[in-house]
């Protein structure tokens, strides 16, 4: 028999009369906001699956075009608050690419450890709901890496450190050995969950649907598709043997097993660059009005969910003449059209907890 199903996975579900909501727990990051999708079930099994998006778009591609290139980096990290890090991080190394504005080394290190301090309180996130079925909580840990943000940048989620040409200033003296600490912590404890068998075999990914559909991060690296763009990034030369690949099934259980193993990769990326850290200043001196040379650019980087970066057109004004955003997310949800049909329906909460995504991420 062929059934319908209203899901609303969020916080703001709770709101809407007449469907069925989802909560997949209060560290989960799809707790924040609200994602729609339409199922169909015939015996108990997904057939068709339709998410639809939007409840939360806040037109962050036009405020680009109205804010100048120092004011989008305070912006540009306000659509994923898991890792924001990572969006003022992208926006500036595109600017500074498109100026020809050099960053200090030891500027481009430090990014490096926040960059991986991101990704790690990004992941513990996404494996709070595996640590909920556990009888584990990962709450504390994350809390410890929020803390350790205040101390650098005095702020708990949204840095807003980066600046043009490297950094606002250099960190407090006990925050990176403080760093390297809740990294190792948070690795041993996520290193302690326990992936059932009920995960196995849930929601694969189908064969040629990480092109199809432009996945990537964990979800493609889960399938065995070797998608890093740190690879290619001259800041992580001396950890490349530290990226790898943890699972290579595709599914539920593999999506958990890499993302738990990469907190391991980063904690092990910034105990062994910490120690390594160049001197020298982590800034550079720019002129009073920044202005972007007259053309376009784009620049693509490893997020905590996958590539995440931007594209900008610029007339050689103060502000851009537009500027789009490219999300993981986006292209995480738009597959679980893919994902899901052929997934009991008990299992649902199960894909849907293991797929990574962030509702201001999707909705941009």
């Amino acid at each position: 028999m062929r059934k319908t199903h209203h899901l609303l996975i969020g916080s703001l579900g709770a709101a809407v009369p007449g469907a069925q909501r989802l909560d997949l727990g209060l560290d989960h990051p799809s707790h924040a906001g609200l994602l729609e999708l339409h199922l169909t079930t015939e015996d108990g099994v997904v057939r068709t699956a339709e998410p639809r998006i939007g409840a939360m778009h806040r037109g962050v591609e036009k405020l680009f075009e109205v804010r100048d290139y120092r004011q989008i980096l305070m912006l540009a990290n306000r659509h994923d608050w898991q890792a924001p890090f990572f969006g003022e991080l992208a926006a500036a190394r595109l600017f500074e690419e498109m100026m020809g504005l050099p960053v200090p080394p030891r500027a481009a290190a430090l990014r490096v450890l926040l960059a991986e301090h991101a990704r790690v309180t990004s992941h513990l996130g996404q494996l709070s709901w595996l640590a909920h079925r556990c009888g584990h909580s990962l709450h504390e840990h994350r809390e410890q890496l929020r803390e350790v943000l205040v101390m650098w940048t005095g702020n708990r989620i949204h840095p807003m450190v980066t600046r043009l040409g490297g950094l606002a200033a250099e960190p407090d003296a006990r925050a990176i050995p403080a760093l390297v600490e809740a990294l190792e912590a948070a690795a041993e404890a996520t290193s302690r969950l326990a992936i059932g068998a009920e995960c196995e075999g849930v929601a694969p990914v189908p064969e040629g649907a990480v092109d199809a559909w432009g996945l990537s991060g964990p979800l493609a690296r889960s399938a065995g598709v070797a998608s890093d763009l740190r690879r290619d990034d001259p800041d992580y030369a001396d950890v490349l043997d530290l990226l790898e690949i943890h699972a290579s099934t595709g599914d539920a259980a593999a999506r958990f097993a890499q993302m738990i193993g990469e907190v391991s990769d980063s904690a092990r990326i910034v105990a062994r660059l910490a120690p390594r850290l160049p001197d020298g200043p982590v800034n550079s001196k720019l002129p009073k009005i920044v202005k972007l040379p007259e053309g376009s650019g784009h620049l693509m980087l490893e997020g905590a969910l996958g590539r995440m970066g931007f594209r900008v057109v610029s007339r050689g004004q103060k502000t851009p003449w537009r500027m789009k955003l490219r999300t993981p997310s986006f292209q995480h949800v738009a597959a679980l059209e893919v994902l899901l049909p052929g997934t009991r329906a008990e299992d649902v909460e199960t894909a849907l907890a293991s797929v990574g995504w962030v509702v201001g991420d999707l909705d941009k």
